[in-house]
């Protein structure tokens, strides 16, 4: 029979690590247990630490003796794991706000809890990000069921970074808002096949944005605003990654990865309010963070 787990403390938890997972979940057990697997596969990042805040409508999902497993399985391979509650929701940006403030760490991973990572994710993630010292960089995730229907109009959208990547105000209705394209069904899988890439090389990609997967230097996403903004935006919203990379991106640039470790579960969502695009109110309202004076 499953023991009962120990969620651990905010105060044990927050120090200064390398990297910090943040993992918002809600009424998905099984999607959970599969990302916290592929996280306990992960190698070459050591001592990285896992947040999971859930809002299941019952109980939390990591009680699910299968989820459980795993996280004990990361905590054996010494990865400090934080089990908490949010609630009542108040909205996936405050959800996103309250995980950030949770860590301490140089980098945050934002990973979605219906995402799987191959091994060697999380390292070549680092990598990139240690070496292009931008805001954030991230893996845009796979839908495996898409991996016949190629769409070649998609790829033009793909352009690579020659160095640093550069800081970029993106908006809607420019080409480079058509950057996310690719990251539909498995249009960059299909980018990454046709690059034949070396072995255990990556290349760093302009984008306009990047769900699912994104790994962000902390500081440079405080910097940004954050997710702060939760508090301008009604609860039922989407769109908060969004919002968050634009600011990223405008003051200290972002890129995307490949090739992608990131592979979507393809689970119905369970965000069925979502009525507001909380980027459009950001960009409305008028910037945050140090270029609005904070």
């Amino acid at each position: 029979m499953n023991r009962p787990l120990d969620g651990g403390t905010h105060r044990d938890f927050r120090a200064d690590r390398l990297l910090d997972v943040l993992v918002p979940t809600r009424d998905r057990p099984a999607e959970l247990a599969v990302t916290l697997a592929g996280l306990a596969a992960q190698e070459g990042v050591p001592g990285f630490g896992v947040v999971v805040s859930d809002q299941s409508d019952g109980e939390p999902g990591y009680a699910h003796p299968a989820t459980a497993t795993m996280v004990r399985v990361l905590r054996h391979r010494g990865h400090p794991v934080l089990l908490t509650r949010r609630l009542p929701r108040r909205g996936l940006a405050e959800h996103r706000a309250a995980l950030l403030a949770a860590s301490a760490a140089r980098y945050v991973l934002c990973l979605d809890d219906d995402v799987w990572l191959e091994p060697g994710t999380l390292r070549r993630l680092v990598t990139a990000i240690e070496e292009l010292g931008c805001g954030f960089v991230g893996n845009a995730v796979h839908g495996l069921s898409y991996l016949d229907d190629v769409r070649p109009q998609t790829h033009r959208h793909y352009q690579e970074w020659t160095g640093r990547p550069e800081p970029e105000r993106i908006r809607p209705g420019t080409p480079e808002w058509d950057r996310s394209q690719i990251h539909s069904a498995a249009n960059l899988l299909h980018v990454t096949e046709a690059l034949a890439l070396p072995p255990d090389s990556w290349r760093a990609y302009k984008v306009s944005w990047i769900g699912g997967c994104v790994l962000y230097d902390r500081a440079k996403l405080v910097d940004s605003g954050g997710f702060e903004f939760w508090r301008r935006v009604p609860a039922a919203h989407q769109g908060e990654d969004v919002a968050a990379q634009l600011a990223v991106l405008a003051r200290h640039g972002g890129a995307g990865v490949l090739p992608s470790g990131a592979y979507h579960l393809e689970s119905p969502t369970t965000v069925t309010e979502r009525d507001v695009e909380a980027w459009e109110v950001v960009l409305s309202d008028g910037p945050v963070g140090r270029e609005a004076g904070c």
